[in-house]
């Protein structure tokens, strides 16, 4: 019974909104790829939160400072170069440009989430926007590889979001083709 109106709910009706947010199977099969994407994007997301809410905390208080204490509680090597160099750099940033790059974060995890949540759930909408999203970033991570700096995770990392935007548009395709 529905406490507030007094009507009754079919159980079947209750299961329906249960399994919605299970990977649900798509014309028959469960697809272990799409899961995967998906956790990973909802990963991303909190990874993204997390950073929102550091960049905010750093707001208050000596930012070279809180960075030379984690590097200290991580136990890093301080006398990499890159260790030298970050906390100077770090002091550098504005509260204006820490907000923004908070707000940013927010934003990139807003947008992680949406995909995610869209691909657990096994929507049309959650590819396309995937595709969508994943496939505009590409001429900016092609520009930083051959432009800027090359490295291994750069490369790795574009390989990897080519991989994704060629898998559910094959999908997609595949898809049509059944129905």
């Amino acid at each position: 019974m529905d406490g507030a109106c007094g009507r009754v709910i079919p159980l079947g009706a209750l299961g329906r909104g249960v399994r919605s947010w299970r990977v649900q199977k798509r014309n028959g099969k469960k697809d272990r790829w799409l899961l995967l994407i998906g956790i990973v994007k909802v990963f991303k997301a909190i990874l993204l939160v997390a950073m929102g809410i550091g960049a905010i905390k750093l707001l208050h208080g000596n930012i070279a400072e809180e960075v030379e204490r984690w590097v200290r509680r991580l136990n890093m090597d301080t006398w990499n170069p890159f260790f030298q160099t970050f906390p100077s750099k770090i002091e550098r940033l504005s509260p204006h440009k820490v907000s923004l790059l908070s707000a940013g974060a927010f934003v990139y995890a807003g947008l992680f989430l949406t995909e995610g949540v869209g691909l657990l759930m096994r929507k049309r909408w959650g590819e396309i926007f995937t595709i969508i999203i994943t496939g505009s970033f590409l001429p900016f991570e092609i520009y930083e590889l051959a432009a800027k700096e090359f490295n291994v995770f750069k490369l790795l990392l574009l390989l990897g979001n080519v991989a994704v935007v060629i898998y559910l548009v094959w999908r997609l395709k595949h898809e049509k083709k059944k129905n």
